[in-house]
């Protein structure tokens, strides 16, 4: 039988202050690690991607190649890649010569750049992303050319 009046030493159920600012601060500090480290590897996934869209053996050099091997010629603009042309050469075309528009930009959204003949790769074409930055010529820029670093 318990006493009439008198309450007993028991600890209630839940959670201290300092218990819970504990789990912030811990939560806090896990997130200042884990972030960053997410978002340079976003970065480096996109460049990666960027790098297999404009590589030797990406899709948009084998609808380059494609395009060079039915018409005996390299194309002018990438456009040419999905677009059947007109006159003569129309029936040479055995476009399209790659899957998705959506593989003529990058993965930040901006058209890839082409150019025949190439200035880095003579007798050939440069294909180039600006990069992360946006920005034609700079040191992010990713292309089918070879950088000495």
């Amino acid at each position: 039988m318990r006493p009439i009046g008198r309450m007993e030493n028991r600890r209630r159920g839940g959670f201290t202050l300092i218990e819970v600012l504990l789990v912030v601060f811990i939560i806090a500090l896990l997130a200042a690690f884990v972030v960053p480290n997410f978002i340079g590897t976003q970065e480096q996934a996109q460049k990666s991607l960027a790098q297999s869209l404009v590589g030797a053996n990406g899709p948009v050099a084998t609808g380059v190649n494609m395009f060079r091997m039915a018409m005996g010629r390299y194309p002018k603009e990438l456009s040419e890649l999905v677009q059947k042309p007109d006159g003569d050469e129309a029936a040479k075309w055995g476009g399209p010569y790659i899957n998705d528009v959506s593989q003529l930009k990058d993965p930040w959204t901006n058209e890839l750049q082409y150019k025949y003949p190439g200035t880095k790769n003579e007798g050939s074409y440069d294909l180039w992303s600006y990069g992360p930055d946006g920005q034609d010529g700079t040191d992010d820029d990713i292309g089918n050319w070879r950088t000495e670093k």
